[in-house]
């Protein structure tokens, strides 16, 4: 077991940057850095600071959902990426959290 950072970033789905999607470009950034995990996991309602309520309704087909990003790792390589990633978020927010790793396991790809 050791101690790891979680962050969570949480977007708007149709936020984008540098002409990507936000969280494609967060994910594939965080793999060129050697990141050892990220996740993007979509919401299916939800509001930021300027209140207003993004949701999936069926009558909503190109509704903004939430996102969110979590990236875990070990302090030293969360500690190293965090500035270009508060660059990188515009708009959003960006938590941080220690976690206890407690198995990281997978099978090799090739």
């Amino acid at each position: 077991m050791r101690e790891g950072i979680l962050l969570r970033i949480y977007i708007g789905e149709s936020d984008k940057y540098e002409g990507k999607p936000l969280y494609r470009y967060i994910v594939e950034f965080c793999r060129k850095e050697g990141i050892a995990g990220t996740t993007v996991l979509r919401g299916m309602l939800g509001y930021g600071k300027s209140s207003v309520i993004h949701n999936s309704s069926i009558l909503r087909l190109s509704a903004d959902l939430p996102v969110v990003i979590e990236i875990v790792d070990d302090v030293d390589k969360i500690e190293r990426i965090k500035p270009m990633l508060a660059e990188i978020v515009r708009e959003g927010l960006i938590t941080e959290e220690r976690v206890k790793i407690i198995s990281y396991t997978g099978r090799e790809e090739g």
